[in-house]
């Protein structure tokens, strides 16, 4: 960034003859770069360069060629190259270059002559410039393996060439493969203890992938002070440092201190770039400072009046703010001029929040936020894992996309066989993306953790709860979630347990109503109904409970109470009291609970609770009564009519009326989901051939639902309707639109006995390229598993044995990456390595192979350690060998988790015997 340096250094190599043209035009564009530029030398210089030019060398063409090229003037410098390679009569250098050219123009017709002109360069002998030109033609074609062996071949024959393990290090992680990464960075630093770009994939890979915020706060600290030593001037490089981290870290005012830093440095270098004050604005946003956000949007709108980006952003601050009407007028000026800067997501984003703002109806805040991760998403397409990716996820914008659509969400999980909102699983699939790209982020994993907990899924809110606890043991808002994990579980003493801790790291927590319902729904579990009243009592107490605009002040951030944690203390506390036989207070508080949500979104699940106090008083004409009158445009419309069906069918038997509810669902809100509603009632009431109608009719609406397609065949086999399943499972399968089906397929040829066509089928799924992706992983190790089991039924020991094998190895690599990639897995697919195990044991001792057997049942343990069948089976195998000791210890390790275990008795009374000498 010292353009005066810059110029000195110039002129003291300007008469050089090979570089002075290129210098002449570094000159120039230093001249023009400087504050104040000297117009006379720039008329001098130029005059020059065109004199110069008529008898340049090629030395000095090239040289001249590869300046224009990095400033980016492609055109001018393929006349400067194309000359050259005329004047040394096609010398490599100049070939070399022109590769470049073709390669970095942007244009298919140039990309594909690159690679040719490499190679004829490369014919004689290793250049390291076309061997990395070789390696960036792979990585534009997005073969980033065939990428990084060229690199390879370049540091085996350039060890020192620093590049190449730069490029090294960011084709590893295009790859996905962190721990190469990592390794290829801390042997960059051995060379070069400064490496600007090893330093910062080190922080990221503290960030990111493990989330250790203090060891990649430290390491951002490092490439500050690097950046200070290495390129104090480099206002641009300052700015770019501070991307990846600030949109990665969750809002961590620990890195975001440095971030911050990093953008004022560059702001302190360049005070007239509105880019820098721009960003500067996003860092306050990041920390919650709203005011100093708009001072700095308006410092950018200042340095430059046409910043769409600056503008974007005082148009944020004024919805936090509630200037609902200035920003209104601000985005409709933004639309108009859309059209001509090309869509934007964040402006999307603030159109919805505009419109959740002034209470629109759900489907028009749907339809914006759906296009806003569309609009994302696009923008990330072909980018690979890297640094500019992270950048471009932005997943703390996500997040904030997931947190508008949870609030639309029920504040309570489905019920066992209800259908929970298609909106949980549309943020299951945005948040998966995010915690597989950056399984470090503890939020994304958090809030993975409520819509599992939301749609139902115990387990899985569990396991990534305990993952998020295990990094970070003061998350507050985690424990409360356990808490009400465990509460589901009717685990009550776990549960108190997590409130303990969630008011030992934060006691401001007992201001929260959510903290004082979930410890009265514990009292109510334990049959402490009077202690449960008056916990709900002092909730209903707390500052704030009928403001709905209300927050509590804790450790420096607010937290909010939201209308649907009020409403859920009202509700619990009717429930309470009709529990401890007091009907008439019930009724009072439902009336108070009337009286506080009427006219809000949250008014339908008070009337939902008034129908189900009717109903527990013997009233069910007036519960229906009451439901009726819900009409469709209103929140909880669903769960209304849900009400409605269950009580027809329980209450009076009705089922007619039962599917009446969900068809006059269809009919008023016709949608995927709904359909899926009807069908699964038809289902419920044992009429498969209406329900497989509308699964069709569902399954067009939503052709890539896997669910949809997998219920029509089960439908279908309810019938008895074999061969009609089977030809529609073959047609799914034949048009490649449902792969997945093929399972299914396999699945119920094998019942039928169809041996041979139900190997075929499988055979066929796993004929395909090696696979990385994880879902496709998981499938692959399914087929491998149930091909096993049909080569069993034919009698085909061997073949079932090897596939089981190559489900094994399959499944290890699933395990690995489950670990990081999809927590909530990691439990199921433990149990499924630990059965593909037992099963290759089971199959060695048929053979007589008890070695084999022994290993595979212990490695079926080390799995899952409660696996009673394993753990019998290995002390029948010991037994079997003499080995009285391991069986013992074997049936002491059965009967601790089994008392009653009878096997392992009898086994024990058998090692008595055998001890006994008889």
């Amino acid at each position: 960034g010292d353009v005066q340096e810059s110029i000195r250094q110039l002129e003291s190599i300007k008469n050089k003859q090979e570089v002075s043209l290129c210098t002449m035009m570094a000159l120039i564009y230093a001249h023009k770069k400087s504050p104040n530029p000297d117009r006379d030398a720039v008329l001098e210089l130029d005059a020059r360069l065109k004199e110069q030019r008529k008898t340049a060398g090629q030395q000095a063409l090239y040289y001249a060629g590869l300046f224009l090229w990095h400033l980016g003037r492609e055109d001018k410098a393929r006349e400067y190259v194309d000359r050259m390679i005329r004047v040394s009569g096609g010398g490599k250098e100049g070939l070399i270059l022109k590769a470049w050219l073709d390669l970095t123009c942007g244009k298919e017709t140039h990309i594909k002559k690159a690679l040719k002109y490499f190679d004829e360069a490369l014919q004689e002998g290793n250049d390291v410039f076309a061997l990395l030109g070789k390696a960036q033609y792979f990585e534009v074609r997005q073969n980033y393996s065939g990428a990084l062996e060229i690199v390879n071949q370049i540091i085996a024959n350039f060890p020192n060439f620093i590049p190449a393990f730069i490029k090294k290090m960011k084709l590893q992680l295009a790859l996905q493969d962190w721990e190469q990464t990592i390794e290829t960075a801390h042997r960059l630093l051995q060379k070069d203890p400064l490496n600007l770009e090893a330093i910062r994939m080190e922080a990221l890979h503290h960030l990111c992938r493990e989330g250790n915020i203090s060891e990649a706060s430290a390491r951002l600290g490092d490439l500050i002070k690097a950046l200070d030593r290495l390129e104090p001037h480099n206002s641009e490089l300052f700015c770019k440092m501070a991307l990846a981290f600030s949109r990665t870290c969750g809002r961590s005012q620990l890195i975001l201190q440095h971030t911050q830093t990093l953008v004022q440095r560059a702001f302190d270098l360049a005070s007239d770039n509105a880019e820098f004050a721009t960003e500067l604005g996003y860092q306050m946003i990041l920390q919650g400072k709203v005011k100093e956000a708009l001072k700095w949007y308006k410092t950018a709108m200042t340095l430059d009046e046409t910043s769409v980006s600056a503008l974007t952003g005082i148009i944020r601050c004024q919805l936090i703010q509630g200037q609902l009407e200035d920003a209104e007028q601000q985005l409709e000026f933004l639309n108009e001029i859309q059209q001509s800067i090309g869509k934007s997501g964040e402006l999307s984003f603030l159109h919805a929040v505009l419109a959740m703002k002034k209470c629109k109806r759900q489907e028009e805040v749907f339809a914006l936020l759906n296009d806003v991760l569309d609009t994302h998403f696009a923008s990330l397409r072909g980018l690979p894992l890297g640094v500019k990716y992270f950048e471009k996820l932005n997943p703390d914008f996500l997040l904030e996309i997931i947190r508008e659509y949870l609030s639309f969400c029920p504040a309570q999980p489905a019920s066992p066989g209800q259908s929970p909102s298609p909106l949980l699983k549309h943020c299951a699939s945005v948040l998966e993306t995010v915690v597989k790209t950056v399984p470090g982020l503890q939020q994304a994993v958090f809030l993975i953790a409520k819509v599992k907990y939301l749609s139902g899924d115990i387990e899985a809110a569990h396991s990534n709860l305990h993952y998020c606890l295990e990094r970070n043991p003061s998350f507050a808002d985690a424990h409360l979630l356990m808490a009400q994990v465990y509460l589901a579980q009717n685990n009550t003493n776990l549960c108190s347990q997590s409130l303990e801790l969630c008011l030992s790291y934060n006691f401001e927590v007992r201001e929260h109503p959510v903290y004082h319902l979930i410890k009265a729904q514990t009292q109510k579990k334990m049959g402490e109904i009077s202690e449960a009243i008056k916990t709900l009592q002092m909730a209903r107490n707390l500052p704030g409970m009928r403001k709905p605009t209300a927050s509590s002040k804790t450790k420096g951030k607010s937290i909010e109470i939201d209308a649907s944690d009020r409403v859920s203390v009202f509700l619990e506390l009717v429930e309470a009291h009709r529990l401890n036989g007091e009907p008439h207070e019930a009724a009072l508080v439902i009336q108070d609970a009337i009286n506080e949500f009427s006219g809000t979104p949250e008014e339908l699940r008070v009337v939902i609770a008034n129908a189900d106090l009717a109903i527990a008083q013997g009233d069910v004409k007036h519960a229906l009564t009451m439901l009726r009158n819900i009409t469709p445009e209103q929140p909880y419309f669903i769960q209304a009519k849900e009400k409605m069906a269950d009580i027809y069918l329980q209450y009076r038997k009705d089922k007619k009326s039962y599917a009446a509810c969900y068809s006059d669902l269809v009919e008023k809100l016709p949608s995927a989901h709904t359909l899926l509603l009807l069908g699964d009632a038809y289902m419920n009431i044992q009429e498969p051939d209406e329900a497989i109608e509308v699964y069709e009719q569902a399954l067009k609406k939503n052709p890539k639902d896997p669910s949809l397609a997998s219920k029509i065949g089960k439908a279908l086999i309810k019938t008895h309707n074999y061969s009609k399943a089977i030809s529609y499972y073959e047609a799914a399968v034949r048009n490649g639109e449902q792969n997945f089906l093929c399972y299914d397929l396999a699945e119920l040829l094998m019942k039928l006995k169809q041996y041979e066509q139900a190997e075929k089928v499988l055979q066929q799924a796993l004929d395909h390229e090696p696979v990385n992706e994880l879902s496709s992983l998981m499938e692959d190790v399914r087929y491998q598993v149930l091909l096993a089991k049909i080569y069993s039924k034919m009698e085909k020991i061997d073949s079932a044995i090897v596939s089981l094998q190559q489900a094994r190895e399959l499944q290890g690599r699933v395990l690995k990456r489950a670990q990081v990639e999809q927590l909530d897995a990691v439990p199921a697919q433990k149990q499924l390595a630990a059965e593909i195990c037992a099963e290759i044991a089971k199959h060695s001792t048929a053979q007589r192979n008890y070695e084999k057997a022994i290993k595979f049942y212990k490695e079926a343990l080390v799995h899952c350690e409660t696996n009673n069948k394993a753990m019998l089976e290995l002390a029948r195998l010991y037994l079997a060998q003499d080995d009285i000791d391991a069986c013992q210890h074997q049936c002491s390790l059965l009967l601790k988790s089994d008392q009653d275990n009878e096997a392992a008795t009898m086994v024990r009374a058998i090692i008595l015997i055998l001890q006994q000498g008889f």
